[in-house]
């Protein structure tokens, strides 16, 4: 098992969000968190990151990480990209992919610069530009690719979709599925919408005010039409 929550309570200050959620992650999968907005999704990658006040058991590759500190964690193979997509927008793509490596000592960064490259080519043509003068779904590219030439075990993903035009999403899950395929991340998906993250999932959860309310194989959740009309929207 690559991650498993236990127990996860979670919140900000005196508030709490989080009521006991349970959920695994297994390797080289993507498992789906679903829910309307103030659900608890956020919140929840953050408690995995140690980024807020967080009780239960969380492990990553059977190792204990609730309570580290978020840097530790990360060292330990997370990646979280933040909705808000998280890029240094002052920089180039290219001081934005060696910030991505600069903790990595190996001698494979190059090969990863032309990895993503591959998943990417929008950053290729785009190396020297600055990242603040991207597209939406370039600054979400490079925020993914960032994260990933930290050579993670685990990817948190907070809204990939979010702002963006149908086109470039479709474009940026279709880069996710290749991802899932060719590299053996596992993904962990916060999204709204609800259709593409089924379809790019394995195992999918659906949470209501800081609870799973129901859990499965995404095929089975993306199917089922009480579900879909009860939670989902569509």
């Amino acid at each position: 098992m690559l991650l498993e929550v236990k127990g996860l309570q979670a919140g900000y200050g005196q508030i709490h969000v989080l009521h006991g959620l349970d959920f695994i992650v297994e390797e080289g999968g993507v498992t789906a968190l679903l829910g309307a907005n103030g659900a608890g999704k956020t919140t929840t990658l953050r408690a995995i990151c140690g980024m807020i006040r967080t009780e239960g058991d969380i492990t990553l590759r059977g190792e204990r990480i609730t309570g580290r500190a978020t840097e530790d964690i990360a060292r330990r193979g997370l990646a979280h990209v933040p909705d808000g997509r998280g890029t240094f927008m002052e920089l180039s793509v290219e001081e934005n992919f060696r910030l991505g490596a600069y903790v990595r000592s190996d001698g494979e960064v190059r090969s990863d610069f032309e990895r993503m490259f591959e998943w990417f080519p929008r950053l290729k043509q785009r190396w020297r530009q600055q990242a603040g003068t991207l597209s939406g779904g370039e600054q979400q590219m490079l925020a993914i690719a960032r994260a990933l030439l930290l050579r993670p075990k685990l990817l948190l993903l907070d809204e990939p979709s979010f702002g963006l035009a149908p086109l470039i999403v479709q474009e940026i899950f279709g880069i996710m599925r290749r991802i899932r395929d060719e590299s053996g991340v596992g993904i962990l998906l916060v999204e709204q919408n609800a259709n593409l993250a089924l379809e790019l999932a394995d195992r999918a959860y659906l949470l209501e005010t800081g609870r799973i309310v129901v859990s499965g194989p995404a095929a089975e959740i993306r199917e089922d039409e009480s579900i879909r009309r009860s939670y989902l929207g569509y």
